[in-house]
């Protein structure tokens, strides 16, 4: 595309537009991409792709039915994590996990519902397999935080109620220790901290011979030493080793996890990037809506036409309706035998706009982008 005409027709400023209607980064990935095409077979392509979405939302909205409503919102940017999968032996984390779980159920979603539907959209999501198999393993092991849900396994189960036995055990016996010594002045103050991942209590520098126990650290005045008694140090090291064995047991499952998906193949980069497109398309449709736009027309070849119905700016417009003032429209209208087409009038007449709204309008065809006519062939 020819910058020089992109930047003074603000095609940048119909994208920031655009980007109101697209919420997630899979789809504003989509929508960075966008840019006027010159194939007319892609080009009509994508403006039915559109044209259908906005049939969809229309039917929806007439059926109230929320059960097939697409969900875009707080969709995460899983595209690093999909790509990860292809990597033999990659293990990704808790929340990599979690969140690819979260688009891949909303893919699912968006392929039952646009099956349905048929056409240009139905087409979109077949690159989107079953994955309910894949998602039923992974049903409730996995929080929003990305932590592994305590009955991710039985193994895991185990071994936290151990280690909250074990932190009990260990708590009673410093509650032990600072009864013990609560009025001799050995404690700078009664209660219990964690240092290097041990239980501690604080003991006044000046007494620390008085106590028997391992050093972990002073305060930053030095006035305190956090001392681990001899008496825990046994139940500490039971802790370590179980912690230790928890984690272990972490990783296992998250292993297993990412095996299941990269076992997937490219079926799951393929069902990401199937999500993006689709909520780039319905992000045009809702903008389509938004700002009463139609699908144009591609003129044929042997009877080119430029006819603009009740044409309007979109960047003006947008402007307008924040300020609650009504758009002009304008019509215009170049076939084979008229065409050129002479603007005249006074300054502030409006003739710039007209010029800047067929320019923007003939890129956002060739965008695939529905435009603010009433209708609109070029």
């Amino acid at each position: 595309m020819n910058r020089w005409s992109s930047d003074l027709l603000e095609y940048e400023s119909l994208r920031e537009i655009l980007r109101r209607f697209i919420p997630s980064p899979l789809g504003r990935f989509r929508l960075d991409q966008m840019e006027p095409l010159t194939d007319r077979t892609a080009i009509e392509k994508s403006l039915a792709e559109t044209e259908e979405a906005i049939r969809y939302l229309d039917r929806l909205r007439e059926s109230r039915n929320d059960t097939i409503r697409l969900r875009f919102s707080d969709l995460p940017d899983v595209r690093n994590s999909a790509a990860k999968l292809r990597i033999e032996g990659a293990v990704l984390d808790g929340i990599e996990l979690y969140e690819l779980s979260v688009v891949l159920e909303r893919a699912m979603d968006a392929r039952t519902a646009l099956n349905q539907s048929g056409g240009l959209l139905a087409e979109r999501v077949t690159s989107i397999p079953d994955l309910r198999p894949i998602l039923r393993e992974i049903e409730g092991k996995l929080m929003p935080d990305g932590s592994v849900a305590d009955d991710a396994s039985v193994a895991l189960s185990r071994l936290r109620k151990d280690r909250i036995r074990q932190q009990g055990a260990i708590q009673d016996s410093l509650d032990r220790f600072l009864r013990q010594h609560k009025d001799d002045g050995i404690l700078q103050e009664s209660f219990i901290t964690v240092r290097n991942d041990r239980f501690v209590v604080p003991v006044v520098t000046s007494q620390r011979k008085r106590v028997d126990g391992v050093i972990h650290g002073s305060s930053g005045t030095g006035q305190t030493m956090f001392i681990e008694p001899m008496e825990t140090i046994g139940l500490n090291n039971d802790l370590v080793r179980i912690t230790e064995e928890e984690a272990r047991e972490v990783h296992r499952i998250l292993r297993e996890i990412t095996a299941s998906l990269h076992q997937a193949g490219p079926s799951i980069p393929a069902a990401v990037d199937a999500m993006g497109w689709i909520e780039f398309i319905f992000g045009k449709a809702e903008y389509a809506i938004s700002f009463d736009c139609c699908i144009p027309r591609l003129s044929q070849l042997e009877n080119r036409k430029l006819q603009l119905t009740g044409a309007r700016h979109p960047l003006l417009a947008d402007l307008l309706r924040k300020q609650k003032k009504p758009i002009i429209p304008t019509n215009i209208e170049l076939t084979e035998a008229a065409r050129t087409l002479l603007i005249t009038g006074p300054n502030t007449g409006g003739k710039t706009v007209a010029m800047k709204t067929v320019g923007l309008t003939a890129l956002m065809t060739q965008s695939g982008l529905p435009v603010l006519c009433a209708p609109a062939e070029l």
